[in-house]
């Protein structure tokens, strides 16, 4: 699958930070569409085709998925497990995008198999910057094994 009709999945239930991280990607004139999920329950049911869910199937799976840590429902750890454990979509690099300060969400993130770790800036000016590495590494230097597998 070409990778500029991939599509980035974020995970967060903050509504200024959807906004703020599609501005981001619009700024730094990132092309990938992003498909947005506010609660980890959907989260789940989308990626492991819960509940009659099949429309990653139709979709196919995203380049990268930025997944915050706080989210109703099931928070972003559990479905980072959950994604590390099914041999379908385990290959998906998962960044975590969190405010969270936490040395032990680091930790935890990590050992559950986060491909990284990063602390959404406060300014504005500051999240872009960090937006604009995350697409430049994952979208346009990441070699993954996309749909193939």
């Amino acid at each position: 699958m070409d990778k500029s009709n991939n599509y980035i999945l974020l995970i967060e239930d903050n509504e200024d930070d959807i906004e703020l991280t599609q501005l981001a990607f619009k700024e730094n004139k990132f092309a990938n569409r992003i498909k947005v999920i506010m609660d980890g329950e959907n989260a789940l049911n989308f990626l492991l085709r819960k509940e009659g869910n099949r429309e990653m199937d139709s979709i196919g799976r995203p380049t990268f998925i930025l997944l915050d840590i706080n989210l109703p429902k099931v928070d972003g750890l559990e479905i980072l497990e959950h994604i590390k454990k099914d041999p379908h979509i385990k290959h998906i690099p998962v960044v975590m995008l969190t405010t969270s300060k936490q040395d032990e969400d680091i930790l935890k993130s990590y050992e559950l198999g986060a491909n990284s770790f990063v602390r959404k800036p406060v300014n504005y000016q500051d999240f872009v910057k960090v937006i604009n590495n995350l697409g430049i590494y994952w979208l346009a230097i990441n070699q993954s094994p996309g749909d193939s597998l």
